[in-house]
């Protein structure tokens, strides 16, 4: 028998009382933030969160408001809209008055309970309204005794700490990655270039008019839009348009081996490398290589540790790029044999990333399935009556 088993047998044999969450938690509704600096610096240093899947929204300096959380005095924020929700144990302001932060009742629980019971409520809402009084502060939990819910807390967090160690260990090395890459590629010894003085041909793709049936129908001709583009090497795709749409529409072929870059919304400033032959959408910026200057591979390294850059040149209300504005960066021109070296090693790390990057989220994933299943047994309890 566990130490669980044990408490449960001792402390609670015949079951647990339920309550609503409400009557464990208290809330506090804090005043709406302003993101002054999406950068980390001297100046901005207080993080402004969300509970939404961005979480970390950038910083600000603000000085009231700020709620002090701490490893000793973590809480919970709630995101009133979604009803998604994070564990936060440092300084910070929220993104609005829509977020909650939530605290416990410490004489019947504690928040870290709290947190993996919320986890466990089967809860999801597309409706834009305010969630937690209304909805989801009436949920009813199990509460056993302290002494029960640390021991569970405790093994619960074992799985979270793994997983949590997995997660670090793939950040540190794509970390350790683009430092590598960065530092390579930047050597004040070799002359600097703008990006058209390697392209040799640049064009935009086109996308052939939706409803049109000649255009879409038996189609078999790869056609790459931005969601493919994701600083990868594109050997196939989902997307096809017919040979009647390439002579009849702006979409056209383009060889193998051109670096794409992404021009419009979300997704502008990520690159790729077509190592098919295929067309492209209008929101996407073809570049040939003229390959007697320049590597297409060194110079969709380049383009890559650019991204920033290319982030502050966005335009516009949809942050939109331009050929002018990619063109017109600035990248390192060594001879071509130490292109090559560069390519190279760029090329043997990024394979070592790329395996870890393929194994540890699989892991990651395995992890957290194993997690959710003990956490869903270890807080399922009889009620007493």
């Amino acid at each position: 028998m566990s130490s669980l088993d044990e408490l449960i047998a001792e402390l609670c044999p015949d079951g647990v009382e339920y309550k609503k969450i409400g009557d464990l938690v208290k809330y506090e509704q804090p005043t709406k933030y302003i993101v002054k600096s999406t950068e980390y610096n001297d100046l901005y240093k207080t993080p402004v969160l969300t509970a939404g899947q961005t979480f970390l929204l950038g910083y600000t300096n603000e000085t009231n408001g700020i709620y002090l959380a701490s490893k000793n005095k973590p809480v919970i924020i709630f995101d009133d809209f979604t009803g998604a929700f994070k564990w936060v144990d440092f300084e910070f302001k929220v993104k609005s008055s829509a977020m909650k932060i939530l605290t416990a009742n410490e004489e019947l629980t504690s928040i870290r309970y709290i947190f993996h019971v919320m986890g466990k409520i089967n809860f999801s809402s597309s409706e834009h309204k305010r969630l937690w009084i209304g909805t989801y502060s009436a949920f009813e939990v199990p509460l056993p005794p302290l002494e029960v819910q640390r021991e569970i807390v405790r093994i619960l967090d074992n799985f979270t700490e793994l997983t949590a160690e997995l997660t670090a260990e793939l950040k540190a090395r794509k970390k350790q990655y683009e430092y590598y890459r960065n530092t390579l590629l930047n050597d004040n010894d070799v002359p600097m270039v703008e990006l058209r003085s390697v392209v040799k041909k640049s064009s935009s793709g086109g996308t052939p008019k939706k409803g049109v049936s000649e255009y879409y129908d038996n189609a078999s001709i790869p056609w790459i839009r931005t969601q493919d583009v994701r600083f990868n090497e594109i050997t196939e795709v989902d997307s096809f348009i017919t040979e009647e749409a390439v002579r009849k529409t702006s979409a056209k072929w383009i060889p193998e081996n051109c670096v794409i870059v992404a021009i419009s919304g979300a997704s502008a400033g990520r690159c790729a490398i077509n190592k098919i032959e295929a067309t492209t959408n209008q929101h996407c910026l073809n570049l040939q290589i003229d390959e007697t200057k320049a590597l297409y591979k060194y110079v969709y390294f380049c383009v890559y540790s650019r991204y920033e850059e290319l982030l502050e040149r966005k335009q516009g209300a949809r942050g939109d790029l331009n050929s002018t504005l990619i063109l017109g960066i600035t990248i390192p021109m060594p001879p071509l044999d130490k292109q090559k070296q560069i390519v190279d090693v760029l090329e043997r790390f990024e394979e070592l990333v790329s395996d870890i990057s393929s194994g540890l989220p699989a892991e990651i994933e395995a992890r957290q399935k194993q997690y959710e299943y003990y956490r869903d047994k270890l807080l399922t309890f009889k009620q007493l009556t």
